[in-house]
């Protein structure tokens, strides 16, 4: 499905038109606000690794599809954008002002824009800085880029959301409840009440330690942003 249905599809879920009543009428990819500014975050995107692969730009093609008859002007914008790098924060203000009322749009845009950069089979530490400060232009919460971010590249085993099998956007009280029940799971008395021997309750332990561990780590984290987001 691409870009553009999605977008389709968003605005046909939205039942109540003063949902989003600050949003411009009609469909993004009408909008050639909308169209210009993509198209010119996707081209600096995949300058911010120092080089534009032919392969970003047909994964660009493929996420961000034009309107039929509108793709020589979108290629030839492109071509121009991906140049450089430099005012690409202009672009991603922009587009969060026009579309500040449709968080689920701009995390969308910054889907497509994560494709775009894994395109040439590796995500370079520029183009996530680069992802990342879009993100945090747009509005987006470090959480949300968190977890596209472990949508599109993986997640460790250390990630301490992975140990809770939990979103990395969810909220606290899932997050502490995920901690609760793996907790229950791995509970080293679980083991000693099934009669295992000792080494199975040393792992029991291991396992316990790591999850408490996780869920340590996780509240650090966030009091840390609440503080940054504070100001």
């Amino acid at each position: 499905m691409t870009f553009w249905r999605n977008i389709a599809n968003l605005a046909a879920r939205r039942v109540d038109e003063a949902h989003c009543a600050d949003c411009p009428p009609g469909l993004p990819g009408h909008d050639p606000a909308f169209s210009t500014a993509v198209t010119a975050l996707g081209a600096k995107l995949a300058r911010a690794d120092g080089r534009a692969d032919p392969e970003e730009f047909a994964a660009f093609s493929e996420v961000f599809h034009p309107e039929q008859g509108g793709e020589r002007n979108v290629e030839r914008l492109y071509q121009l954008a991906r140049q450089t790098t430099l005012g690409f924060e202009s672009y991603a203000r922009r587009l969060a002002k026009r579309y500040r009322a449709c968080p689920q749009l701009l995390e969308d845009v910054l889907d497509g824009l994560f494709h775009i950069a894994k395109a040439d089979g590796v995500v370079t530490a520029e183009e996530l800085a680069y992802l990342e400060t879009v993100s945090g232009l747009f509005g987006l919460s470090p959480l949300t880029f968190l977890r596209l971010r472990a949508t599109h590249l993986g997640a460790g085993p250390s990630d301490p959301y992975v140990v809770l099998d939990v979103a990395h956007d969810a909220e606290d009280a899932a997050v502490h409840r995920a901690w609760r029940h793996a907790l229950a799971q791995a509970h080293p008395d679980r083991a000693i009440a099934r009669g295992l021997p000792a080494e199975f309750i040393e792992v029991a332990q291991a396992k316990a330690s790591a999850i408490n561990a996780a869920y340590d780590t996780i509240m650090t984290q966030r009091r840390a942003l609440a503080l940054v987001a504070a100001g």
